[in-house]
């Protein structure tokens, strides 16, 4: 009975059907972590490039922001230097007045 099991082991053990069998769900088993790891990675990436896209709308906005800001300053400083020149111009003509 002893020499019969070891009999069938070894014949199980070298049955093509069998080898190939374990070979195929071996690479199977590859396959599958492959897909698997491969599709994480690619979901990584996807969530990186969503997250980099937002910072650089959120910066977008910030700058237009910051540009309307100096329009605005431009625009009093303009405001500004046209009023010096009225000033500036009337005082010029008092002098001459004055002379």
């Amino acid at each position: 009975m002893n020499g019969q099991l070891a009999t069938s082991a070894v014949t199980s053990a070298a049955d093509p059907a069998g080898v190939w069998a374990a070979g195929l769900g071996t690479a199977g088993v590859f396959a599958l972590m492959i897909v698997l790891v491969w599709q994480i990675a690619a979901t990584w990436r996807a969530r990186m490039l969503a997250a980099r896209e937002e910072q650089y709308k959120r910066l977008a906005n910030k700058y237009a922001q910051l540009l309307e800001d100096n329009v605005e300053l431009h625009r009093r400083s303009i405001e500004e230097l046209t009023a010096t020149r009225k000033s500036l111009t009337s005082m010029e003509k008092m002098m001459r007045e004055i002379e």
